[in-house]
């Protein structure tokens, strides 16, 4: 798509925390300041204060000679990770929050969260998790598979809600559903019925 991250990266307009690489190096290296992954050591698992602060300083401009980053945009891939470590559903969906209060209304930017929802499992941590982000969003993209089963020609749907909270209750909310079919380096998408094999 035309995205350098590396030279995001060297610019100071990406800033990476490998969560696998830290996690590991929380358990066997010496800390000399907090670290953001902190709480994995920690017996009651629940504080992600250190992670906020991360967040938050690496979202601070930068004082340099190039344009500055405009409007920041924080990409959490799979917050249900964090479900996984022993956190429970509250102290995320509390972390979030701030990450919003800080991107969303103090920087003019956008918060865009990976949650992995396993609909055939019980789980009432991922349950409240996921609602409390669902209501807490202008725009769910959900991938799912299609409810058939397997098919060839159609690998699954993408349900879009598109919530504008600035409109009449009438037209607040929109849905979409489309079809798609992964390729090898793209994804078609089409309306539901409209797959080209079927026409």
């Amino acid at each position: 798509m035309g995205v350098n991250l590396t030279m995001a990266r060297e610019r100071g307009q990406l800033v990476f925390l490998e969560g696998l690489k830290s996690a590991v190096d929380i358990f066997f290296q010496a800390q000399e300041k907090p670290h953001p992954l902190q709480f994995l050591r920690e017996a009651n698992a629940g504080n992600l204060k250190p992670l906020f602060e991360f967040v938050r300083e690496a979202l601070k401009p930068v004082d340099s000679g190039e344009a500055g980053w405009t409007y920041p945009v924080l990409l959490v891939d799979d917050l249900s990770v964090l479900l996984s470590l022993g956190l429970g559903a509250v102290a995320v969906l509390d972390f979030i929050h701030y990450c919003r209060a800080t991107v969303c209304w103090e920087l003019k930017g956008n918060v865009v969260v990976l949650v992995h929802d396993s609909g055939d499992v019980e789980d009432e941590e991922n349950d409240i998790l996921l609602n409390g982000l669902s209501h807490q969003s202008h725009l769910i993209l959900r991938a799912e598979g299609l409810a058939t089963g397997f098919c060839r020609d159609v690998h699954g749907q993408l349900r879009i809600l598109w919530r504008r909270p600035s409109q009449s209750t009438s037209q607040r909310d929109q849905s979409l559903t489309y079809q798609y079919k992964i390729q090898d380096r793209s994804v078609s998408f089409f309306a539901k019925g409209m797959s080209p094999a079927v026409l």
